[in-house]
């Protein structure tokens, strides 16, 4: 049975219409695989289906969770699913179906989602954007020459043109949050140690990276977050405690804040005029519901502190694909990977590991610096990205000079690195469009541990400011 209605509800919206028995989770699941099979030959972001197993999944006995029924995807890093290969976008990685979900998939199928396959990732989810060698371009569903953004470019591309309602994505430097900027989504980063990467995992990216959701509403964000967030034994971090449930605690009236706001780059150079518009939009819609807007940046030093990212980046990658060649018994080379992969790979086995520690203790600096940032502001908030979703192929993934590679879009990522690099959390909302009708994202950042505080004002802003209504115009 066909659902028109189908893309105009969040996914705790579907839960609500297959609990009350309006709609059958086999209903929900053969919708969502019409909607790609008739989208996704456009947009390409999905790139492994397991449509049988969802189906097989959804006429069985279903656990009895918020998202009971709820069909979802999988981004092709990190989350394990039974049947199902992770490539992470590269050549270079077998394609090989996982024996065992990860903590975290088990956690989504406890909560009742059913997983539909894997979406396009850029290779080792390194860039900005979701292009590879491997799976080609994801395209914008807002407009097709444009990027999904990256690294969970394929992720948001399937959220925002109606696929699905939430989709997994991780986060590394902003790979959460820029796809969800580039495609008028909702995406937090949480904390560092909030959610399990177990039990293959533990420390991804040096501690750079954490899982989650890109999704199109923020109580499907907060529910998300209730149902995969606690401690798995074995893991190297750990997050404070949650305040209670997210989702309840979103329903409650969130306090005055006080919130520092930045209009350029912590270097000090502008940003793009569409940028700097919603910026300030978005600072006058949170005056105008009673919070306190400075203009104050914190005490990052990206001269200090991107090079101690790329560091360890570049250290993750050359480790990465040592383990690979272990694996295969192939060599790392530009046959197996892309240009720029292998650039950071050979970068990566030049870095020593002084010059690693001395990365990690700028980042650790960094986030001292933070807690004393926020005793004075509860919340930072600036631009997600410094300027409009670039066009596909403005970055050479061929090019083996790392520097060279990122040297166009060096100023198209200002402040997301930063989170990762402290640990913080930080969300993605979908306020701005320009006038091209591309979302303009803005983020909102908060202290190490404050999940609930961004998600309440996040759903204060998205009462005041409603996003649900507008939709990319796809035709089916």
């Amino acid at each position: 049975m066909a659902f028109a209605e189908y893309d105009t509800f969040d996914a705790l919206g579907l839960a609500s219409l297959i609990a009350k028995k309006k709609l059958s989770a086999r209903e929900a699941v053969d919708e969502a695989i019409a909607r790609a099979q008739a989208l996704n030959p456009r947009l390409n972001a999905i790139v492994f289906e397991a449509f049988d197993r969802a189906r097989d999944a959804a006429k069985a006995k279903l656990p009895k969770g918020p998202f009971t029924g709820v069909p979802t995807l999988l981004k092709d890093m990190r989350a394990g699913a039974v049947g199902m290969p992770t490539r992470n976008g590269s050549r270079f990685m077998p394609a090989v179906p996982a024996d065992h979900d990860s903590t975290l998939v088990a956690r989504y199928r406890a909560a009742g989602l059913i997983p539909l396959g894997k979406t396009n990732v850029p290779e080792f989810g390194i860039l900005p954007t979701t292009e590879s060698k491997l799976y080609g371009p994801a395209h914008n569903p807002w407009n097709l020459d444009h990027s999904t953004g990256g690294s969970s470019g394929g992720s948001a591309c399937a959220v925002a043109a109606g696929i699905v309602p939430i989709a997994h994505a991780t986060d590394g430097g902003g790979s959460i949050r820029i796809p969800a900027a580039c495609c008028g989504l909702v995406g937090l980063k949480v904390s560092r140690g909030r959610i399990t990467q177990g039990p293959d995992f533990a420390d991804a990216t040096s501690g750079l990276s954490v899982d989650n959701v890109v999704s199109r509403s923020v109580r499907d964000t907060a529910a998300a977050l209730d149902a995969t967030c606690g401690l798995d034994y074995g893991d190297p971090y750990t997050a404070p405690p949650p305040e209670g449930s997210y989702l309840e605690g979103i329903k409650r009236k969130t306090k005055r804040l006080r919130i520092a706001v930045s209009y350029k780059a912590l270097n000090g150079k502008p940003l793009h005029p569409d940028v700097v518009a919603a910026v300030k939009k978005t600072a006058k819609l949170c005056e105008s519901l009673g919070h306190i807007v400075e203009e104050k940046s914190p005490p990052l030093d990206p001269a200090v502190l991107t090079p101690a990212f790329m560091t360890l980046w570049a250290v993750n990658v050359a480790y990465g694909l040592e383990g690979l060649a272990r694996l295969t018994g192939i060599a790392p080379s530009t046959d197996v990977v892309e240009g720029l992969t292998f650039g950071l790979y050979q970068a990566g086995k030049r870095i020593s590991a002084i010059e690693t520690m001395a990365a990690k203790q700028a980042m650790d600096r960094a986030a001292r610096a933070m807690v004393q940032f926020h005793e004075t502001y509860d919340v930072w908030l600036n631009a997600t990205l410094g300027a409009p979703p670039i066009k596909l192929g403005t970055i050479n993934i061929d090019e083996q000079n790392p520097q060279l590679a990122f040297a166009p879009i060096l100023d198209y990522v200002p402040y997301t690195a930063m989170q990762n690099a402290t640990g913080q959390p930080a969300i993605q909302l979908p306020l701005n469009f320009n006038k091209a009708g591309l979302p303009i994202g803005v983020q909102f950042v908060a202290r190490y541990g404050g999940e609930m505080t961004l998600l309440k004002l996040a759903a204060e802003l998205e009462k005041a400011q409603p996003w649900a209504g507008r939709r990319p115009d796809l035709k089916i």
